[in-house]
């Protein structure tokens, strides 16, 4: 299969210096000529991210300043920062729209300062909003939600939503005192239901192993695989086996960047032992953790080749595709020839339902 490499040069506003120390990767993708990539329908992303600038955490009083967790960052295009070369970026790779997760932002949802977190997530969600202002049908950002304070979370979430922010985010590996089994969550999950917001856990949130940063050695390989594998799983059977769907039949679920190919075993796994031992044990759901799951909750998929080949039979309702730009993972500027490879064979109906459909319904997007 064709190794298709990341051409910095294809990076708007791209420096020639930048691009000389850009990292290099290669993505697997289908050969495609020009005349049949522009061809492709456009897509939408959602799990995308920005570079959020230093200047929106000097906002922060002193005291609060110092709580926020050094974390190096490699070197990103400059349409993670500024929106208008972000669009001429989706442009280039055929990109309609995405939706905006943070960079630096994410490892604030694991600081041990509740005020800072708090304090930081309103900046960020005022510096998103202007970010989409740019272009509201193209650009959708998802405010960060503190959830310590749950009305306070509650209250930030639908001031994010008054300046046009989609969903809520939280952490996706809780702070070990508030699991996602505590009532603790529910006036919240009753909020998200009330307005519709989906709920979104992105991998590498919270009090995850990446809190302490990235270990050396097959270590830091296995926290990369197993580990991170094990926050998506462990957060998923929470939210279901907690029976907070079945209380909330509006509340929705976004699994970001966890990949799918794992899904469907674990969802296999826990309906077998769900019918093994519901007669011999209470259980707070009454439905078969899949059919919850179908209902309620998706994933996204980036480069999950194993995964995208259960789409014949599974998963057409609940994942959809990302770009995960501009982090390293990211299929920029070939992502038209990465999803050939992962959907060919499909037909064009669940190719728009992977690529479009389920992201426009499940965000209420304003996009044609």
């Amino acid at each position: 299969m064709p190794q298709l490499p990341v051409d910095a040069s294809k990076f708007a506003g791209m420096s020639e210096e930048q691009a000389r120390t850009f990292p290099r990767r290669t993505v697997v993708g289908e050969e495609l000529s020009g005349a049949q990539v522009a061809a492709m329908p456009r897509m939408i992303s959602t799990d995308s991210h920005v570079m959020e600038p230093d200047a929106v955490w000097q906002q922060l009083t002193p005291r609060l300043r110092d709580q926020l967790p050094k974390v190096p960052f490699r070197n990103s295009p400059p349409g993670a920062t500024d929106p208008h070369l972000r669009l001429r970026d989706q442009d280039t790779d055929g990109v309609a729209a995405e939706i905006l997760f943070p960079n630096y932002g994410m490892a604030l949802f694991g600081i041990d300062d509740i005020e800072t977190q708090q304090e930081s997530f309103k900046l960020y969600n005022d510096w998103i909003h202007d970010f989409c202002a740019v272009d509201k049908k193209r650009l959708y950002g998802a405010p960060l939600v503190s959830v310590y304070d749950i009305k306070a979370g509650i209250k930030e979430m639908h001031r994010g939503h008054d300046m046009g922010l989609k969903g809520a985010m939280i952490w996706q590996v809780p702070d070990p005192r508030l699991p996602f089994t505590d009532p603790h969550y529910e006036p919240l999950w009753a909020a998200c239901a009330e307005a519709e917001a989906p709920v979104i856990c992105h991998i590498l949130t919270g009090h995850s192993y990446i809190k302490t940063g990235q270990k050396g050695g097959i270590q830091g390989l296995k926290d990369a695989t197993n580990a991170k594998t094990n926050d998506s799983a462990n957060t998923l059977f929470d939210f279901i086996f907690s029976g907070a769907f079945d209380r909330h039949p509006k509340l929705r679920l976004l699994m970001a960047e966890s990949e799918i190919g794992w899904l469907p075993f674990l969802l296999q796994q826990w309906d077998y032992y769900f019918e093994r031992f519901r007669k011999d044990r209470p259980m707070p759901i009454n439905r078969k953790p899949s059919e919850i799951f179908e209902e309620h909750v998706y994933g996204t998929f980036l480069e999950d080749y194993v995964g995208t080949r259960f789409f014949p039979w599974w998963g057409n309702k609940n994942c959809m595709w990302s770009n995960d730009y501009p982090h390293f993972n990211m299929t920029f500027p070939h992502s038209r020839n990465v999803v050939e490879h992962h959907l060919k064979g499909l037909d064009d109906a669940k190719r728009k339902q992977l690529t479009w459909d389920n992201a426009v319904q499940l965000f209420k997007l304003d996009i044609h």
